[in-house]
């Protein structure tokens, strides 16, 4: 803890974590923003070139054309405690991030980060029920939750040790806990009426040029207060009368024109609105008569709600974000304390590790930017400008908190993955970096992108470099569906695969976690993994269907750890492995029998040099150090492994097994003498239906 005392000179004082005070719960997801206006927010559009900007009539930059990249994506986490359990079945306690939103996608090994219209749907609209809040536990990872909210389990049942996957109907909200429409503001109404009213001068304002007469079904409010009403406002008239008052099937009134001149009062106590009929004439409202903003979801939270869920939800890993190249990325982190430690008031942040983040206060480092207080939220704001795996963490002292478990996984997906069936790969990357001597941008749009600009003789820290020699590869799918993903950029759809599985490496020491249960000091030189993870189990845990029960201390069964580590593979298929090393103490190894590895990309880089040349390679085992990434494909296709036609489909055949694992033997075994530790299995399938954890392996 950093700790000041008066008169220390303020140069010692800017080296404290600086806490962000007078805090309280929200949550922040916008429906729209500069760059992403409200027709493009939801979705990803196709990749036809870079986004366009020009100086707009309001002194900013904002697009300027109709290519517009990317969408907005937005994600809640709690921060707080919770229980791991152990292959072995011991229970370890964590402090860990749980999930706040998109909760049903993540227990289902998906990402957490959703589109504005699914993550700012209320729990009340989801479940049709003006009266349903979420019940105390984690709804996403507790056993049995659904959305009718008379249980919450989603993970499915266990009965007698045995887990059975969730009947329909289970839990299927991604939208924010805790978000209900905010407080209306209420306003009484001194006179309103339609068409040309005694109480406007003459001759009549106009709805939109103050002249002329204004239109018969145009109607104006005046207040008995200064209006703080602006165009586009959804407003409530209750306590006038038939059609002025709003009904269940017209639920308010759109604002059309602010600051309108009057006989009575200033004229910024008045607005106008356009009615639906006309005849309505001029009523002398009655002291009952109000307008009120339309109640809407706009960040406002329930702290019940949040609290209800967010105790002792803690994941591990820590919930999955991903997203794509160009998304802007809206993240409220909310700290909802520890129950198992309330001598603790630990702070926590968020920290992209590295990821090329433009500014230092949303980069959870807390001397550069700010710490969140149990009983606070937090947004952080990022853009996604360069593909790659990444991770993330709390950065409150991290060896103890990345050792208790506050770590999880992170990836942006290219570009490339938006370019359209049967588009060349190559002239889609030289949109990026304006081309090179061998090629041309199309004559439709030759406009670089100035924030991915790539030109190798004058950057060398060029990261998306044209390939060396065009192959005229073009985008894989059938008719107009796309189908596998790329990793990168690569121009040459060298990073293609099939389907992806993002795998965290991480341990636990159990007797760091047992003094940091029972308030005894933690021994940071003495740590030491015993427990060995891949995304939070040891083996045979990997590999089971559904997650182990923890039964945690507020009484609920909680499955703390959604995500398991099965890797299956189409019959002649590419699996990418976007593998992290989160361990504070550990490097760690993984091999691959039976199925080589191609490592395509390191550190969130592609691997390929300065010339264009593809420096990437065919291994059977890879090692990492803490903090680093490797993006990894296990190719079974004839050119991955064999060489000749035919000679994968004879030895890839649907139904077998293959192993990947650690060759330290220390780090196979579960704290014990057995077989366990860093160990998963490789599954050859027929078919896959879906492309990440939660998929399908048809035989």
């Amino acid at each position: 803890m950093c700790r000041t005392r008066a008169g220390i000179a303020l140069a010692v004082l800017s080296l404290c974590a600086l806490p962000a005070f007078g805090q309280s719960f929200r949550v922040q997801c916008p429906d729209s923003t500069v760059t992403h206006t409200a027709s493009t927010n939801n979705s990803e559009p196709p990749y036809s070139g870079p986004t366009q900007f020009a100086l707009n009539s309001q002194g900013y930059m904002s697009p300027s054309a109709t290519t517009v990249n990317g969408a907005i994506r937005c994600q809640q986490i709690s921060g707080g405690d919770g229980y791991a359990t152990m292959a072995d079945g011991t229970q370890t306690f964590m402090f860990s991030f749980g999930p706040l939103s998109g909760l049903a996608d993540i227990a289902a090994g998906l990402s957490g980060a959703e589109n504005p219209l699914t993550f700012n749907e209320s729990f009340q609209t989801h479940v049709n029920n003006a009266t349903a809040v979420p019940l105390p536990g984690d709804p996403a990872t507790t056993d049995g939750a659904s959305d009718n909210g008379s249980t919450y389990t989603q993970g499915g049942s266990v009965v007698n040790g045995v887990w059975s996957p969730p009947a329909s109907g289970a839990f299927t909200y991604n939208g924010a806990i805790g978000q209900v429409p905010d407080i209306p503001y209420i306003f009484s109404i001194f006179d309103i009426s339609e068409g040309c009213g005694p109480s406007l001068p003459a001759p009549c304002p106009s709805a939109t040029n103050g002249t002329g007469s204004v239109t018969p079904n145009t109607v104006t409010v005046i207040l008995n207060t200064q209006s703080p009403f602006s165009v586009g406002d959804r407003v409530v008239i209750s306590g006038v009368g038939t059609g002025y008052d709003n009904t269940s099937t017209n639920p308010y009134w759109t604002v059309t024109a602010v600051s309108q001149p009057n006989t009575i009062f200033a004229a910024n106590w008045a607005f106008q609105f356009t009615a639906t009929t006309t005849g309505l004439g001029d009523v002398n409202a009655s002291t009952t008569a109000t307008a009120a903003s339309f109640p809407g979801i706009d960040g406002h939270v329930d702290p019940r709600q949040i609290m209800d869920v967010g105790v002792m939800n803690g994941n591990i890993p820590a919930p999955l974000m991903a997203f794509d190249e160009d998304d802007e990325f809206f993240l409220t982190l909310t700290n909802v304390g520890m129950i198992m430690r309330p001598d603790l008031f630990e702070q926590h942040t968020v920290h992209f590790h590295g990821y090329p983040n433009a500014s230092s206060f949303y980069d959870g480092v807390p001397d550069a930017s700010v710490a969140i207080n149990i009983g606070g939220s937090f947004t952080y704001y990022y853009l996604a400008p360069d593909a790659g795996t990444y991770f993330w963490h709390c950065h409150i002292t991290p060896p103890e908190h990345l050792q208790m478990g506050m770590v999880g996984q992170l990836y942006v997906r290219p570009r490339q993955n938006r370019v359209p069936v049967g588009g060349d790969l190559y002239t889609y990357l030289a949109y990026q970096n304006g081309g090179t001597s061998t090629i041309s941008l199309p004559s439709t749009n030759p406009v670089q992108d100035l924030r991915t600009v790539c030109n190798p003789a004058s950057d060398i820290l060029c990261s998306t470099v044209l390939p060396a020699v065009n192959t005229h590869a073009t985008r894989a799918g059938t008719g107009t569906t796309p189908t596998g993903n790329y990793t990168y950029n690569d121009g040459d759809g060298s990073t293609y695969y099939d389907v992806e599985y993002p795998i965290q490496m991480h341990g636990f020491d159990p007797n760091f976690h047992f003094v940091g249960m029972t308030f005894n000091p933690e021994a940071f030189a003495d740590m030491k993994d015993k427990y060995l993870l891949l995304n939070g189990r040891s083996y045979p845990d990997t590999v089971s269907a559904g997650p182990m029960a923890t039964q945690s201390s507020d009484g609920r069964v909680h499955y703390a750890q959604p995500m398991s580590s099965i890797i299956n593979i189409p019959a002649g298929g590419k699996a990418l492995l976007r593998l992290v090393n989160l361990s504070v103490s550990e490097y760690h190894t993984l091999a691959s029998l039976g199925i080589r590895m191609k490592v395509v990309g390191w550190n969130a880089k592609l691997l390929r040099d300065q010339a264009g040349n593809n420096t990437e390679y065919y291994t059977n085992s890879i090692t990492l150090g803490g903090g680093e990434s490797l993006d990894v494909i296990l190719d079974t296709s004839d050119d991955g492994n064999c060489g000749s036609a035919g000679c994968a489909a004879a030895t890839y055949t649907s139904g077998k097994v293959f192993y990947v694992y650690t060759p330290n033997l220390d780090e196979l075994s579960n704290d014990a003498e057995n077989f366990g530790g860093m160990m998963t299995e490789v599954h050859i399938c027929k078919t896959v239906t879906g492309t990440t954890f939660g998929n399908t392996c048809n035989l």
